[in-house]
């Protein structure tokens, strides 16, 4: 069966809603390691004005649903907003936030004491959105934490340069999302090196070749600093900065460091087609006939979605190898 390449995107301005009639080209990342999805939506601009103006119709924060598939067979690949719309060299780019683009918005400079990451994201929503749900499992607490002429954007950064955590929005189910890295996890996918793999950078390394040293320094409340170190001296040494919080809590985010770097199995990414379907969370279980030993089943950290007249493709970039 020949397999019909088919997309279905749509905008939501004020109650008003729009379908795209034309599309060249569309983009989208996911990651956990970043705390915005995005999606770019190129069209040709001269047969776009053709239809109707497209700017008179959407604008900046229209909400838009992106939806790919074959043979009208179609998931929702992204739910978002407009961030901004751009000309050049005869297209029309269109540039998409997921719900990270509602919070870039300013919030109370406030200091917390004895507070904790799922407490100071709760205080973020209180103060953007309140339909959003914080979904926290990382216990992690600070015995001070200081808003000052910060974004609620700006916070989240802080708490993900700080803690590791996997920080994400499920825009559709209004969720933000809060985890330990590796943790959260998706569906299951599967993947062949002789099969279903276009191109590959992935480079299978063992647990000996990286060895990694992990020292986390700490200013307590009253300016004392304190440092602990994790993992194997003779290697790379990585120093991470974080606020003010106790020994138990540095020693959580040094050992989340050490998973995402030092075990067994594939650095880097692959191309694979649209389907399988895969999100960062999934699992993904890669196989190579001719090398059985470094079959395994890995995090997926990152997904990139190419979607043209030309064809589709992913890239997916794998993290820690868990069994």
């Amino acid at each position: 069966m020949h397999n019909t390449m088919d997309w279905d995107i749509r905008f939501n301005n004020d109650g008003r809603r729009y379908r795209l009639g034309v599309l060249a080209e569309c983009e989208i990342t996911a990651s956990v390691d970043n705390l915005t999805d995005t999606a770019v939506i190129v069209l040709p601009e001269a047969k776009m004005n053709n239809v109707f103006d497209i700017q008179k119709s959407i604008k900046r924060g229209t909400e838009v649903i992106i939806k790919l598939g074959y043979n009208e067979v179609l998931k929702t690949e992204f739910v978002g907003y407009i961030k901004e719309i751009t000309t050049n060299d005869s297209t029309l780019k269109i540039h998409c936030e997921d719900a990270l683009f509602l919070f870039r918005k300013s919030v109370q400079d406030k200091e917390l004491k004895l507070t904790n990451v799922k407490e100071i994201a709760e205080l973020l929503v209180s103060q953007i959105d309140t339909s959003f749900k914080v979904i926290c499992d990382y216990n992690i607490a600070y015995e001070k934490f200081v808003f000052h002429e910060a974004t609620a954007y700006d916070v989240l950064n802080k708490l993900q340069q700080e803690t590791k955590a996997n920080i994400y929005f499920n825009t559709e189910k209004k969720e933000l999302h809060i985890h330990p890295p590796y943790v959260e996890k998706g569906g299951t996918v599967g993947y062949s090196l002789q099969q279903n793999i276009e191109q590959s950078s992935l480079e299978y390394k063992r647990a000996i070749d990286k060895i990694v040293e992990i020292t986390i320094e700490s200013i307590d409340s009253k300016g004392k600093v304190k440092k602990i170190t994790e993992g194997t001296t003779g290697g790379d040494k990585i120093s991470l900065k974080v606020g003010a919080m106790s020994e138990a809590d540095m020693r959580k985010i040094a050992n989340a460091e050490l998973v995402k770097r030092n075990s067994d199995g594939y650095d880097g990414s692959f191309d694979a087609w649209l389907e399988p379907f895969v999100q960062p969370t999934y699992t993904a279980i890669v196989q190579d006939s001719d090398y059985p030993y470094k079959d395994g089943r890995y995090y997926v950290i990152s997904v990139t979605t190419n979607f043209s007249e030309s064809g589709a493709k992913r890239g997916v970039q794998l993290g820690v190898k868990l069994s």
